[in-house]
């Protein structure tokens, strides 16, 4: 994790287990995360696939240009990273540890920021963890948004949080040795490298304007197997 807020959240999801396997969501109190709750959501992720905006801070509907409430946590990725992160979602859920996600955010025309996103996996009930406790923040220039809305997210990485690790994170499964590694940089935000694994080319069906196209061309084929590096 980069951003300090992600660390003062999963601390805090640490604290109200109280010994349990996950904290229930009726244990949160929001005069305790008070100066988080603007980039604070609820996720229903009873169905991983489809997982639901159940409550959204303001800041995250001003990010994302709408009301979040009601829908569809996925409907802002893209094709490829929608489908890696129905699986991650429920891997979190059967460990009942926390993930946290970095992806590229980009406006409409192509405004690019890095992004943290927290899932701490919570119950709702009787029955396991079918919700997730989340965050949103930006880790890059925010000035490259230039005041418009986040329209697409495109996965880089993703790592299981586990507190009996020193660094605060580790692989649920680690990779083998990647092969070589290609480099790309984009003119509306040189101040990030994209490291793009090319083992398993991958064929996108998302429909986008010329704008979006050419910055899924600089991002590469394969989202799952990227990292952003400074």
């Amino acid at each position: 994790m980069k951003h300090k807020n992600s660390h003062l959240l999963v601390g805090y999801w640490s604290r109200l287990r109280a010994g349990r396997d996950v904290p229930d969501q009726t244990d949160i109190d929001p005069r305790s995360i008070k100066r988080l709750l603007p980039f604070v959501f609820i996720l229903d992720a009873e169905d991983a696939n489809r997982p639901i905006y159940r409550l959204a801070g303001t800041a995250m509907c001003e990010r994302f240009g709408f009301e979040l409430k009601g829908t569809g946590f996925l409907a802002h990725w893209e094709a490829q990273s929608s489908i890696a992160l129905g699986s991650l979602l429920q891997q979190a859920l059967n460990l009942k540890q926390p993930v946290c996600l970095t992806s590229i955010g980009a406006t409409a025309d192509c405004g690019m920021v890095e992004l943290e996103t927290i899932l701490l996996p919570i119950k709702f009930g009787e029955n396991g963890p079918t919700r997730f406790l989340g965050m949103i923040q930006i880790l890059s220039d925010i000035s490259q948004l230039a005041g418009r809305p986040i329209a697409f997210q495109r996965l880089a990485a993703s790592q299981i949080i586990r507190e009996d690790d020193p660094r605060g994170l580790s692989n649920a499964n680690p990779p083998p040795p990647p092969p070589p590694l290609v480099y790309h940089s984009h003119p509306r935000a040189p101040y990030l490298r994209l490291v793009v694994n090319h083992d398993r080319p991958a064929n996108l069906n998302f429909q986008s304007t010329p704008k979006m196209q050419r910055m899924f061309e600089v991002f590469g084929p394969e989202p799952a197997e990227a990292w952003v590096e400074y």
